[in-house]
């Protein structure tokens, strides 16, 4: 009994960081990670991948997707969402 114990708080944070599309008004998530580092280089490779097809969108008029990282929360989540492909706003799954 004459031992300090000392409790951790082992809660696991709901928060963690989303890579979102956006286009025109229309705004989804891509994908989600636990760190900034990850989101950050989903969302670079995604932005590289949208480079590529630059002049492929532009040519067919399809808007250009910006991809930008935030915090975000697991339980905001709607039940049916997937991860997004890179370039999966061209089949429409970015609703």
């Amino acid at each position: 009994m004459g031992k300090v114990v000392v409790f951790r708080n082992t809660a696991r944070r709901d928060e963690s960081w989303a890579v979102e599309a956006r286009t025109g008004r229309r705004t989804c998530i891509a994908s989600i990670y636990a760190t900034r580092a990850a989101a950050e280089a989903d969302c670079a490779w995604r932005t590289s991948q949208v480079a590529a097809y630059r002049a492929f969108l532009e040519r067919n008029a399809v808007a250009v997707p910006q991809y930008s990282i935030r915090p975000y929360r697991r339980a905001d989540l709607p039940r049916a969402w997937r991860p997004l492909p890179a370039l999966g706003f061209l089949h429409g799954q970015c609703r």
